[in-house]
């Protein structure tokens, strides 16, 4: 039973989200009018639904909030959305999203029992992995997104090496799992654990045959990494994404980096949607849109480096160079003020309407008019 108030419908919206309604008439520099229209791009266009997290919304709510706002894929990417894991359940949750023409990619959280974001939920990681692979081929999707940790993990023994070795054996253990479902494990470049070359090290390690990467390209900026440059490494390993933009900006001790809604912040996404497109062919742009305070990387600082390896100066140069070019971040205008979780609800509800409409009307993704 769906005990959920806040149902994806138009009345739900203006009733039970206090005005949330699709923001898709709000000003905002996503709406300003543009010379000509973008060339249109054959890029699926989605979202995660972490970016409306607080809305609380299970699988069918956020199938229908996919339908209502024109986007190809939805990106499920934890385990609690669903009722249930049966086959039967599944199945009717693909037909539905057939109905609305709108893909699945499920996905979970850590899959390395070293890291400090470790869960045993679901049992093993290798458990959880079959799980997951098994509910991503009734959905009829070809990744699994997942991820390793977080940043502390750099701060462990050993760095983040130990925990990127422990995640090449579970995936090692479910390889033959994999393979028979036909579907990827798409390890994702998370809140600071990996830079891009330390994800393509584990992929080629575990075996590109049945491992790929979630790529993210705004926590390649929580890994002083130009997202571009992240990009670059991590493209042609792709099997899914999750996509925000960035404001970075330079301080007394290096750079402040804070998430931002889509043409809000220092990417040159002209620039980064045409080299997906070359390097990422068939992989969905996915949004994952998540508001929040900056958080400052002290590069300048010699005990920022114990976490870090010191000889990719290139790479901390296309860095450099991004913060000198940015701003902080600003609020973009019509997005609700205030604070609680009603607050919360409408906010991520505009950040990823405005981001949706952004990538529609000025990068011209998505396959639905």
């Amino acid at each position: 039973m769906d005990n959920n108030p806040f149902t994806p419908t138009r009345r739900a919206f203006l009733a039970g989200a206090a005005g949330a309604a699709l923001a898709l008439s709000r000003p905002s520099r996503a709406e300003e009018p543009v010379a000509s229209a973008p060339p249109k791009r054959d890029i699926p266009l989605g979202f995660d639904n972490f970016s409306i997290r607080s809305l609380g919304w299970n699988a069918e709510q956020l199938l229908d909030y996919a339908g209502q706002v024109g986007v190809d894929v939805l990106m499920l990417s934890n385990l609690g959305v669903y009722t249930s894991f049966e086959e039967s359940y599944l199945a009717g949750l693909k037909e539905k999203a057939d109905r609305l023409g709108v893909q699945i990619i499920p996905g979970t959280n850590s899959i390395c029992p070293t890291s400090g974001a470790w869960d045993p939920k679901y049992g093993s990681p290798q458990e959880l992995l079959t799980l997951g692979l098994r509910i991503a081929k009734t959905l009829g999707a070809k990744a699994f997104r997942c991820y390793l940790g977080h940043r502390g993990d750099r701060k462990s023994e050993g760095n983040i090496y130990p925990h990127i070795e422990e995640t090449v054996k579970v995936c090692r253990g479910v390889r033959s799992v994999a393979l028979e479902t036909g579907v990827k494990i798409a390890i994702e470049n998370h809140a600071g654990d990996m830079q891009a070359w330390e994800l393509a090290g584990l992929v080629e390690a575990a075996g590109k045959d049945f491992v790929g990467v979630t790529l993210d390209s705004g926590n390649a900026t929580w890994t002083v990494e130009d997202p571009l440059a992240s990009l670059e490494i991590l493209g042609p390993l792709a099997a899914a994404s999750g996509m925000r933009d960035s404001a970075v900006w330079e301080i007394e001790t290096g750079a402040a980096v804070q998430w931002t809604n889509m043409g809000d912040g220092a990417v040159d996404w002209e620039v980064y949607v045409n080299r997906f497109a070359e390097l990422c062919p068939g992989i969905p742009f996915i949004l994952e849109i998540i508001s929040g305070g900056p958080q400052e990387f002290h590069y300048l600082e010699p005990a920022f480096w114990d976490t870090y390896p010191r000889g990719r100066a290139a790479d901390l140069a296309r860095f450099v160079a991004l913060a000198k070019r940015g701003r902080p971040a600003v609020a973009p205008p019509g997005r609700p003020s205030g604070e609680g979780p009603e607050v919360q609800k409408q906010q991520q509800l505009f950040d990823l309407e405005q981001s949706i409409r952004f990538c529609k009307e000025k990068l011209g993704l998505g396959l639905k008019a």
